[in-house]
């Protein structure tokens, strides 16, 4: 059973708090199952569509195993995601895959847009027509984290949950809080948990969670403009990626170019 099963619909939800109406943001959740994913499927930790005249990326920012940086190290694929799966503006037009990858080892003050204390992140945009039909044999990490630090996932295929997520109640006016704060108590999961706002899981689109800080707003470092968020890598026990204090790797992009350089950040 999917995680999201016991959540009201947007139609009660909205009916419950109006007020959220303006807020409302699509995203897509993607739920992970331990398997062996296929070259064309989305998926955590599965082969990737790759160019066979494009060079692998390695990441020579010094880590806490070699604080040199070098050798540089492979990334390993984390995530494959296609259009077709996780439909929403927060496509470029001439992509249908969104790839992310990131080196093994945690990396402290890394230089903008990473993020403090995380792997070292890239992301690639891709047109599946133009990619090879093989599959292509990635070169091992010369250093890695332990497998049980979080940064090695377990391949997964990956689910699409499409739903309509709400912000993190303390980014909301007051009055309207409290009848967030109210209708989540009374909506809550299994676990009693908040299944209205800033739905948790491996996602894009959405609101991110600030449980740990205020919240905060990105701005884009190309235009100045706000920016939202694209994609969340949460840890999570099926993948087996273990992120900050078990919580989120999260892509910003700009709300008015999504050309414009993304942003990286761990809660």
């Amino acid at each position: 059973m999917l995680p999201y099963s016991t959540r009201p619909s947007v139609d009660a939800i909205l009916a419950a708090v109006p007020g959220l109406a303006p807020y409302a943001r699509p995203a897509v959740v993607l739920h992970p199952t331990q398997g062996t994913p296929g070259l064309h499927e989305s998926s955590v930790a599965g082969p990737l569509l790759w160019p066979a005249d494009e060079p692998w990326p390695h990441c020579s920012v010094p880590d806490e195993l070699e604080p040199s940086g070098l050798p540089p190290v492979a990334m390993v694929p984390v995530a494959q995601v296609f259009r077709r799966d996780a439909p929403g503006d927060w496509w470029p037009k001439d992509a249908d895959v969104f790839q992310l990858l990131w080196c093994p080892n945690v990396h402290w003050d890394p230089p903008a847009p990473q993020a403090d204390v995380s792997p070292v992140v890239e992301i690639r945009w891709r047109r599946e027509a133009d990619m090879p039909r093989d599959r292509f044999s990635p070169p091992a990490p010369v250093r890695q984290e332990e497998e049980d630090y979080g940064f090695s996932p377990r391949p997964c295929t990956l689910t699409p949950v499409p739903l309509t997520d709400f912000p993190y109640p303390e980014e909301l006016p007051d009055d309207l809080r409290e009848s967030v704060d109210r209708l989540v108590k009374e909506t809550g999961g299994e676990d009693g948990g908040d299944v209205i706002t800033r739905v948790a899981g491996c996602k894009f689109g959405g609101w991110p969670t600030w449980h740990l800080n205020d919240p905060w707003e990105y701005r884009c470092r190309d235009c100045d403009a706000p920016m939202r968020l694209l994609f969340t890598v949460a840890s999570d026990r099926t993948t087996r990626i273990t992120v900050g204090r078990c919580g989120d790797l999260r892509v910003f992009r700009c709300s008015a170019d999504v050309r414009h350089r993304v942003e990286f950040d761990v809660h």
